[in-house]
């Protein structure tokens, strides 16, 4: 009965909390990592200048679940790629992210299906239990260093692209 309580108690954290919530310790974070591939996501800004990161593909709900906690080693054009989200197949929804076991500032990028920024939460406070959210349906995020996207332009209505994206319907 403890257990199932449990279960369901981490199933809904997940829910509320978006994809960066878990029990993982540290011990176990450390140990899972790296569990995705590294891909080249392109962000091109109004101006038409593109900037080139190299960020792991969280692709699976296990994966999107772990995202970047207890992280201290991102690189300065690293991050984490969030798509398709979610990681489950199921059609584009409101994302909502928290920085629980996050000690990183982080910039997070919501996209549309049509690959544009629709939202940037700018330099998510580290370790906040804070519910960030999208503000509409998103069918990907990307996380950067805190600070990253204002230091380079980047601005919501932005394009983003990485090999296989799917390209959804434009506005």
């Amino acid at each position: 009965m403890v257990f199932e309580y449990a279960l369901r108690a981490a199933i809904a954290a997940t829910i509320l909390f978006g994809p960066t919530a878990s029990a993982l310790t540290p011990a176990d974070a450390q140990a899972a990592r790296p569990a995705t591939a590294t891909i080249e996501v392109v962000v091109t800004t109004a101006s038409g200048t593109p900037h080139r990161f190299q960020v792991e593909h969280a692709r699976t709900p296990e994966a999107q679940s772990r995202g970047l906690m207890y992280r201290t080693d991102l690189p300065r054009d690293g991050g984490m790629l969030f798509a398709p989200y979610p990681g489950d197949g199921s059609p584009p929804r409101e994302a909502g992210f928290w920085m629980h076991n996050t000690p990183t500032p982080l910039d997070i990028l919501f996209i549309r299906p049509d690959g544009v920024i629709a939202r940037i939460a700018a330099n998510a406070k580290p370790l906040d239990d804070t519910r960030i959210v999208s503000g509409e349906a998103v069918s990907a995020v990307l996380e950067l260093n805190g600070g990253r996207a204002a230091e380079l332009g980047i601005a919501e209505g932005d394009r983003v692209d990485w090999p296989g994206r799917k390209r959804g319907r434009t506005k």
